[in-house]
C-alpha cells in the first residue's frame, strides 16, 4: 500500500528538495530526488523540481511508491565496539550511521554493522532490528546497548522502562541559557502540521528532559543532559521548545547555525546492570573530533 506524505509550510523554506532531505529522515536524499523526478511530490497538487523554493502555506503531497522487502545483509563496516561479552555489547555510533535499516536506508546501517562484526544478536524486534534496544538519531553520536540474546533484551529494555539505566548527552545549544540546571517536562507526539516532525503536543506522551549548564559562549550554551523518558528526538524538540535549539540541528534548529555534521548533540554516558550478573556498568564516551574543534573554536572567541 502506498503512503501519502502530505506537509504544510508554515513559513518559507526555501528548496524543496534540501527541505524533505532533512524533513523526511526515514529516507536517503537521493531517494527524494528520485520522486521528484517521478513527479511524486506536487505542491498545491502541482508537480515541482528539486529548486522549487517553498512558499508559506504551500500543500505539499509526496506519494511514497509501496517498499521493496528488505533483505538484511551483513556489512563489513567500521565499527567501534566499546565493550562486549556473551550478553551486551556497547557500541560507540559516529554521526551520520542510521540505526537499523528502514525503505529510506536499506543497507549501510548500524544493524548491517553488527551482523558482520558480533556473532549473535536477540531477535526479539522485528526482523531488520536484531539486537537494538533503543535507538539515537542518524546524526546524533554515542553510546548504544546492544542485546545479544533474548533474556538480555528483555532485561535492558525493562530498566528502560523502569528508568533505572543511566544515559547522558552533551549538547551544544544555541543561546545563553542563563540558569544553570533546569527540568524540561512537556508531553511529547507527532506534530500536528508536518507528521515527520515530532512536537509538544497535549495528547503526547510523558517526557521529562533535565538539563545542567556546563560552559557559555554567549550565543551558545554548553549542556549536559540526563533523559528520564526516551521519546523520538526528545532532547532536540523539547530543547527546541524552551527557545535553546540544538546546534547544526536541520529539523528543529534555525537555519543560520553551525556547520558540522548534523545536530551537536553526542550521548557520551550509558549506563545499565549486567543481565546476567546484576553488575552495574557505566560506560563513558569522547565527543567526536568535530565537535571538540567547534568547541575550541567558540572558547577563542570568547
Amino acid at each position: 500500500m502506498k503512503e501519502l506524505i502530505t506537509l504544510t509550510a508554515e513559513k518559507d523554506l526555501g528548496r524543496i528538495d534540501k527541505l524533505l532531505g532533512a524533513r523526511l529522515t526515514d529516507y536517503s536524499r537521493s531517494q527524494v530526488q528520485q520522486w521528484l523526478k517521478e513527479q511524486l511530490v506536487l505542491v498545491n497538487d502541482v508537480p515541482v523540481k528539486a529548486n522549487y523554493k517553498v512558499k508559506k502555506q504551500d500543500l505539499i503531497k509526496i506519494e511514497v511508491p509501496e517498499p521493496q522487502e528488505l533483505e538484511l545483509i551483513a556489512e563489513n563496516i567500521p565499527l567501534e565496539i566499546v565493550y562486549q561479552d556473551e550478553d551486551v555489547a556497547v557500541i560507540n555510533k559516529p554521526q551520520g550511521m542510521v540505526v537499523h535499516p528502514s525503505v529510506g536506508h536499506p543497507n549501510g546501517t548500524l544493524v548491517n554493522a553488527l551482523l558482520y562484526h558480533l556473532k549473535d544478536l536477540s531477535s526479539i524486534n522485528d526482523v531488520v532490528r536484531p539486537g537494538i534496544v533503543h535507538r539515537i538519531d542518524k546524526d546524533t553520536s554515542g553510546l548504544l546497548m546492544i542485546a545479544k540474546n533474548d533474556a538480555a533484551h528483555l532485561s535492558l529494555a525493562q530498566q528502560l522502562k523502569d528508568k533505572t539505566s543511566l544515559r547522558r548527552y552533551v549538547a551544544l545549544v544555541h543561546g545563553n541559557i542563563p540558569h544553570d540546571k533546569g527540568v524540561i517536562e512537556a508531553p511529547i507526539g507527532r506534530s500536528k502540521v508536518d507528521r515527520k516532525m515530532q512536537a509538544v503536543v497535549e495528547d503526547g506522551k510523558a517526557a521529562v528532559t533535565h538539563f545542567e549548564v556546563l560552559e557559555r559562549f554567549g550565543d551558545y550554551t554548553l549542556i549536559e543532559l540526563q533523559l528520564e523518558t526516551g521519546r523520538t528526538h526528545q532532547i532536540r524538540v523539547h530543547m527546541a521548545y524552551i527557545g535553546y535549539p540544538v546546534a547544526g540541528d536541520p529539523v528543529y534548529g534555525p537555519k543560520k547555525t553551525l556547520k558540522g555534521q548534523g545536530q551537536f548533540l553526542h550521548a557520551k554516558l550509558l549506563g545499565f546492570k549486567h543481565p546476567r550478573t546484576g553488575e552495574e556498568m557505566v560506560f563513558e564516551a569522547p565527543l567526536p573530533a568535530i565537535f571538540q574543534k567547534t568547541l575550541a573554536q567558540l572558547r577563542k572567541k570568547d
